[in-house]
């Protein structure tokens, strides 16, 4: 399986660049992984319409809709799911000849509305606010655990 994450901004911080980059190296055994950075607009310089507008083009051309992909959207609107369901979710996908699963994080207003309805599924991780930092961080441990979950491995404890 392919594992895509689409995502507005750097991560700026180092301890969550190791972090991440742990993740990224432990989920290489199990999918191949592609990290597309999308440089974020500055919110101090337009309306956050605009913002999320001028992402949301940017954004578009990774998340197209194919026969083989499936976009998840991180929305704190969308679905809450546990762990188990997660790796459910994703090994249905990988059963239904889904090669690819693209992840989009939005940027630090969220993603526009027309990013969202391309999306065939939306994730909540929680009702709180999280960086789009640490919800790449978040996302990268929680698909690790649904491989180590789908592949009957020790890891959820």
């Amino acid at each position: 399986m392919n594992i895509e994450i689409v995502a507005v901004g750097k991560i700026k911080e180092e301890y969550l660049r190791k972090g991440i980059d742990d993740y990224l190296k432990r989920l290489s055994r199990y999918a191949k992984l592609k990290v597309i950075e999308i440089a974020d607009e500055d919110i101090s310089q337009r309306m956050p319409a605009e913002v999320k507008a001028r992402e949301a083009r940017k954004l578009a051309k990774y998340i197209s809709p194919s026969d083989s992909r499936y976009v998840i959207a991180l929305d704190i609107q969308g679905h809450e799911a546990t762990s188990e369901e997660l790796a459910e979710k994703l090994e249905s996908l990988m059963v239904a000849g889904k090669s690819t699963v693209t992840f989009v994080i939005g940027g630090a207003l969220g993603l526009d509305e027309s990013v969202l309805n391309a999306a065939d599924f939306r994730l909540s991780f929680s009702r709180m606010t999280f960086t789009h930092q640490i919800a790449r961080f978040i996302l990268l441990e929680q698909v690790y655990r649904s491989f180590k979950i789908i592949k009957g491995e020790p890891y959820h404890y």
